[in-house]
């Protein structure tokens, strides 16, 4: 594997969540990969989880690991080819990602949306740069569009937890105090429409996902019909995509509480986190026995791991 940056980099989805699952039982069964070998983790956005996630998966592997918050400690980049650089951009992302590859085996990008042009935000611009001027494995930490180590995190924790072959999985959207990016839904959304599963978008009218990652979804406006029997429940906000990064007013009653898990078969609730509390999910559902959302953040590094583990023997 060269490259991991959607479900579409992935051959067999079941057989990656397996593997990961098998590390998950015997996680220094291959410390021989990462011997002598370098993981560069960039970051031009705040991390926790994929940070110290997709870190402990690389040492699990035997690599050492360099980490560059390159919002607060690198030169501000350059983007446009052809630009006279007389501005506030230090370095062109063509040397920057050229030298980075020159003292890692693998790197890691993480780079969020404007939210402002759709256009520029789903062209993954900077991702596809870095894959285009590194010359080394790309993975990544969360695009504009899609954060498919998440999306695989998750995918193990169904996995592990389902209690049968076909379970009902509810994407639903809650409320939040600002416009958040389409990337987990739509990473979800596509993850979910080539799993072993019967999936389902609820949301309000006006937050559509693109086509491009709902394709093979039941789509609903109808919250309380959705969770019917559903046996696991993704909790997620995000903007809308036309108008692109709008929120709308009201549907503070979206919010999933105890009450509404009433209908559903003892559904195991999941949220990628850092979580809004009584905002997005209520403080009964995180703090009781239904909320998986720990668990589902520990299975970060696993799905790392196999990930890394993929791009190590390939190379």
């Amino acid at each position: 594997m060269k490259l991991f940056s959607s479900v579409h980099d992935v051959t067999d989805i079941n057989a990656l969540a397996k593997e990961a699952l098998e590390l998950k039982r015997n996680p220094y069964s291959h410390t021989h990969l990462g011997k002598n070998k370098t993981l560069a983790l960039v970051f031009m956005n705040p991390s926790l989880r994929t940070r110290m996630s997709t870190q402990k998966a690389a040492m699990n592997l035997g690599m050492n690991v360099m980490v560059l918050n390159i919002d607060k400690e690198g030169w501000a980049l350059e983007l446009k080819d052809g630009a006279v650089m007389n501005g506030t951009t230090v370095e062109h992302i063509r040397e920057a990602a050229a030298v980075m590859g020159e003292y890692a085996d693998i790197i890691g990008v993480r780079s969020f949306p404007g939210l402002k042009d759709r256009e520029l935000d789903y062209s993954e611009d900077i991702f596809n740069k870095f894959v285009k001027y590194c010359g080394v494995p790309v993975v990544s930490l969360e695009s504009a569009t899609r954060h498919p180590l998440q999306s695989l995190a998750d995918l193990v924790t169904i996995e592990e937890l389902k209690t049968k072959a076909y379970p009902k999985v509810v994407l639903t959207w809650a409320p939040h105090v600002k416009a958040l990016p389409q990337a987990v839904p739509n990473s979800f959304a596509e993850w979910m429409c080539r799993a072993d599963a019967d999936f389902i978008i609820a949301h309000p009218e006006g937050y559509a996902l693109s086509t491009e990652f709902t394709r093979g979804a039941a789509i609903t406006h109808n919250q309380e019909a959705a969770l019917a029997d559903a046996d696991f429940i993704y909790v997620k906000n995000w903007s809308a995509y036309e108008p692109y990064g709008k929120v709308m007013p009201g549907n503070e009653d979206w919010m999933l509480t105890n009450e509404k898990l009433r209908a559903t078969n003892n559904a195991k609730v999941m949220h990628c986190l850092p979580v809004r509390r009584n905002l997005e999910l209520s403080d009964e559902i995180l703090d009781g026995p239904n909320a998986v959302v720990v668990h589902e953040a520990g299975n970060r590094v696993w799905a790392a791991q196999a990930v890394l583990k993929r791009m190590l023997e390939g190379s």
